[in-house]
């Protein structure tokens, strides 16, 4: 497609999937769920084009790119130091960040770990959240949004994936690319993505067949764990036997270890709660240049209390460093695909500044 380039990267014990093309300062991508690199398809060749080197990976869990079997292999901490190491592959003490949904949440991450090798932050769809010392992510989820608030539903290994198979990668895919719905978003028991045969799901003109064809490949092959085992690890509990499962040892406990259940249990819940592992830096402050780009559609931005947030200072005391808040009207959550040639302008005119 259009010169881009593929190549495998090592990166922090696994193998990484890096598509790029160009030459110039760094501009890093990284695509949220369910997506792959694949959704920078236009950012790549446009900003490239104007004489920057583009990258973006297949996130760990994502596409080509190796999907480690243990959720506790999914944590912040994780993820980021896959990003510190493919900087360092590529040579570079800085790159520029343009970062949505998921993607925006690792960017986020990495600005407050390693502020020192961002030297810009584009951000799609979900601002920074600040870590709130006294409530966990998932007990606030199910507090104002129900159990059956989307995060939520996605916690149980194997219960949204047997959803999907239900309906097919494909049907699945086409649903949540072609949503407007605004927040929160909530997934129902009986039918989470609420497909119906009888009423068929027309893609959006800025998605075509041939799109859903390469991420339906994709996903079918690698399938959707361990872009769900990000969810997971918001605020992690590990029983004890999924554990010892995960970790082959299951059937040789009683051998092994002669510990109570319960302590191996807190043992290793403890070790991989993102909420846990980033204590020491609630109350810090983001200090990466960044731009903030959401549609007035998103079901993040609609979400009760986020465009409060975003707009009535909170965003920007948290982000001394915010230059500037873009919001789009009649555009949803897939932003960069949807109205490509306007972000693709977005990020050049905030990144040539620097």
């Amino acid at each position: 497609m259009g010169g881009i380039q593929h190549r495998m990267v090592n990166v922090n014990g696994i193998t990484m999937h890096v598509a790029e093309k160009g030459q110039g300062q760094v501009i890093l991508f990284l695509h949220g769920f369910p997506e792959l690199w694949y959704t920078w398809r236009h950012q790549i060749l446009a900003l490239s084009s104007l004489g920057y080197h583009t990258v973006a990976p297949d996130l760990r869990g994502y596409g080509d790119t190796e999907a480690p079997s243990s959720i506790t292999s999914y944590s912040c901490m994780h993820i980021v130091g896959d990003l510190i190491a493919l900087i360092d592959s590529l040579g570079v003490e800085q790159v520029f960040l343009v970062a949505h949904d998921w993607g925006a949440i690792i960017g986020w991450y990495l600005c407050l770990f390693r502020p020192d090798r961002v030297k810009a932050f584009v951000c799609l769809s979900v601002p920074f959240v600040p870590r709130k010392p006294k409530m966990k992510p998932l007990e606030s989820m199910r507090l104002f949004f129900g159990e059956d608030y989307y995060i939520c539903r996605f916690q149980e290994p194997g219960k949204i994936e047997a959803e999907i198979a239900r309906f097919g990668t494909s049907e699945v895919l086409k649903k949540i690319i072609s949503g407007h719905k605004p927040g929160p978003l909530c997934l129902p028991k009986d039918n989470a993505f609420g497909i119906n045969p009888d009423n068929p799901v027309t893609l959006p003109s800025w998605f075509s067949e041939e799109d859903l064809s390469y991420y339906a490949d994709k996903f079918n092959k690698k399938g959707f764990t361990g872009a769900l085992n990000y969810y997971r690890a918001f605020d992690l509990y590990v029983p004890w036997k999924t554990f010892l499962t995960n970790s082959g040892l299951y059937g040789k406990a009683s051998k092994l270890f002669r510990f109570r259940q319960t302590y191996i249990g807190n043992l290793f819940s403890v070790y991989c709660r993102n909420w846990e592992l980033t204590a020491p830096w609630t109350d810090v402050q983001v200090k990466a240049p960044v731009k903030y780009i959401v549609g007035d559609l998103d079901s993040v931005y609609t979400t009760p209390g986020m465009k409060e947030y975003v707009q009535s200072g909170g965003f920007k005391r948290d982000v001394p460093l915010l230059d500037e808040v873009v919001v789009m009207e009649g555009v949803g959550h897939f932003i960069n695909q949807e109205r490509a040639e306007e972000i693709n302008s977005h990020i050049y005119d905030f990144i040539k500044n620097f």
